[in-house]
């Protein structure tokens, strides 16, 4: 099927641009540079090993400095194991088992720790996570092969249409508002596909819980809920847990929150009346195994049929440990109603033959289309829910986003079938006037904001919604790399917030009101980000509310609110060149994040030559929030 040939065309564009960048960053790199670019630990100690399922042995380790450094290291992902006398040779390739704060388990393909290992100086580098795109590239492939008998696929790629049973809730769903309810009704009568469209703030992640517990209800099957990333997917398990659900969390959570580990199974093994058998085993494995090793190489027959019998006697009491593992898996299994991963953790070996009634896919926009494929062909029906209007995925070839790989599933199957669609249309986050213009620009207009916080401000007199316009004042940007700064503008929005933090302070005094509010300060560009922080620093007077204040990039935003979010556009030149600003999507995420404050700083004379942006000024005008940077430069 075409749809199917083109997706793997540009999925393999963006597999060869990832292994391209990656190769970059790794090939003449030291392991100091590597390090600081999140793709190795170093040094390690070993804290640990264990034989596990085949012949293969699990080490843990931890790295021991340099703990602060962030890093890409997450469960399922190759690795390999080296010491840095000899990277070259002394080296041995793994999967990484388990990856929590600054420990990780790595299985490697050999049954005892190498020689080496004990010499000292070792490290884990990060490989090339071929893995994901082979799991993507084998689901989109069987697709393509499903497609002519599949009604699912066949509606998912727009060559049918999706078919809903008459049915009415019969559900307690007090907690949820009109379209959240909707919603819900929509998901149970679907027979193959329901999308949720959940603008910012709208409660998606309440509605889909509640109509997962109905599905539940009323299927009587297995769920299997996923979602791009770990944080969306630890999110919703744990909401699905509070509600009294079963859930089985596959993979490894990034939140480290005791509810969350024990909601794994290794956690659900551990608890399993059969473990204390495996544990049996597994040591006297490990006793043959230590007297098989006692025999030195240069020995005789008879030493050597020995060795190899203890050898043999320790493979087959593992294969019993896996056999009895296998069975603590499959009993566990019956017990669960809902499956929880990330897309590709889908396939995961203890879940990977298993098939579902109903599969839902949460964040769908900020989903890769192949990614999605590998939980869809598990299915019968698919739940789609995200919003198309914020980010979408990260992509690393230019070439593969603008021939398609950058569209989403999610906004295909709204373009193809709208009466799939439900609309989340009452919000819980922001003052009526942050979401209005959000609201005409990407949402027709139908978003309305709950009384709870239609009005609500940081204090009585407070304008909710500002532009501060830096036009004539000289600041200037420049280039740093391939990122634009502005340093006036970085000074000028702590100067700012100084003066509004100390209007805060009195004000919130007055009103008796305990607790200081929390501040974003955001901007699209990363260097402009680490001129902002350098700010910041050195803001003596804002230091003792530096547990309010946060500094980051838009895209480390989404998903999050603040009481004030402050936005740095930026931009500033005569061309009227804006850049990756025209991305408005990023600019919908980064508007939506404020609760009581929106500031925007930037430069009208640049930004105004595109309509989004010249709109916005217009709209700020009319809701009394327009100044102009002079009045503060003075």
């Amino acid at each position: 099927m075409d749809y199917f040939k083109k997706l793997l065309d540009l999925l393999k564009i963006e597999r060869n641009e990832d292994r391209e960048q990656y190769k970059r960053l790794t090939e003449s790199s030291s392991v100091a540079e590597r390090r600081a670019n999140g793709l190795t630990w170093f040094p390690v100690a070993i804290r640990g090993s264990e034989m596990s399922r085949g012949d293969y042995l699990t080490i843990e380790l931890e790295r021991t400095t340099h703990q602060d450094i962030s890093h890409q290291f997450r469960t399922g992902m190759p690795a390999v194991f080296f010491t840095n006398h000899d990277p070259q040779k002394d080296r041995i390739e793994g999967t990484i088992a388990h990856q929590n704060g600054n420990k990780l388990k790595i299985t490697i393909k050999d049954d005892e720790l190498p020689e080496w290992s004990r010499d000292g100086k070792l490290g884990v580098d990060l490989l090339f996570d071929d893995n994901s795109y082979d799991e993507m590239n084998d689901a989109l492939k069987k697709a393509s092969e499903l497609s002519v008998k599949s009604l699912l696929i066949q509606i998912l790629t727009g060559a049918k249409s999706p078919t809903f049973k008459e049915f009415t809730p019969d559900l307690p769903l007090q907690k949820l508002n009109t379209s959240q309810k909707n919603a819900v009704g929509k998901i149970l009568s679907a027979n193959e596909l329901a999308i949720v469209h959940g603008p910012p703030g709208t409660g998606k992640t309440t509605t889909l819980v509640q109509a997962i517990k109905a599905l539940v209800k009323q299927e009587n099957q297995k769920i299997l809920v996923v979602a791009p990333s770990n944080t969306a997917v630890d999110l919703l398990s744990e909401k699905l847990s509070e509600e009294g659900l079963n859930v089985l969390r596959i993979g490894n959570p990034a939140r480290v929150s005791e509810r969350l580990q024990r909601l794994t199974l290794e956690s659900k093994m551990a608890d399993h009346d059969y473990l204390k058998e495996t544990k049996r085993l597994r040591k006297q494995a490990q006793e043959f195994k230590n007297m098989a090793h006692k025999y030195k190489r240069s020995f005789g027959k008879s030493e050597r049929d020995q060795r190899k019998a203890l050898f043999d006697e320790a493979h087959r009491i593992m294969k019993e440990v896996d056999n009895t593992e296998q069975y603590i898996i499959d009993d566990l299994l019956t017990k669960t109603q809902v499956v929880t991963a990330t897309l590709v953790g889908a396939n995961h070996y203890t879940v990977r033959n298993l098939n579902y009634q109903t599969v839902v896919i949460d964040e769908a926009g900020q989903a890769l289309e192949p990614a999605c494929w590998i939980p869809i062909l598990k299915a019968q029906k698919v739940i789609l829910a995200g919003d198309h209007c914020q980010l979408s995925p990260t992509i690393k070839s230019n070439e593969a986003a603008k021939n398609g790989l950058s569209k989403t599933l999610l906004e295909k199957c709204i373009e193809l079938h709208p009466e799939a669609v439900t609309l989340l249309e009452e919000q819980y986050r922001m003052n009526e006037n942050i979401m209005g213009y959000s609201s005409s620009v990407f949402y027709d207009d139908k978003l309305k904001a709950h009384a709870s916080v239609a009005k609500s401000l940081l204090f009585t007199e407070d304008i909710p919604l500002l532009f501060i316009d830096t036009a004539g004042c000289g600041f200037e940007e420049k280039l740093e790399g391939t990122s634009s700064t502005n340093p006036d503008e970085a000074n000028f929005a702590f100067k700012h917030i100084n003066l509004f933090v100390n209007e805060l302070s009195s004000k919130i005094k007055l009103q008796g009101d305990g607790d200081f509010p929390s501040i974003a300060v955001i901007s699209p560009y990363k260097q402009q980000i680490n001129l902002l922080k350098t700010q910041f620093e050195h803001s003596p007077d804002l230091q003792k509310y530096k547990e309010n204040i946060s500094v980051n990039t838009i895209d480390s935003f989404q998903g999050q609110e603040r009481d004030v979010v402050y936005i740095s556009l930026t931009r500033s030149n005569d061309k009227g060149e804006i850049g990756f600003l025209s991305d408005i999507r990023r600019m919908n995420v980064a508007m939506t994040r404020a609760r009581k404050k929106l500031v925007v700083i930037g430069d009208s004379a640049t930004l105004g030559q595109h309509p989004f942006y010249a709109n916005f000024i217009e709209y700020a005008e009319k809701k009394g929030g327009y100044v102009s940077a002079w009045e503060f430069l003075e």
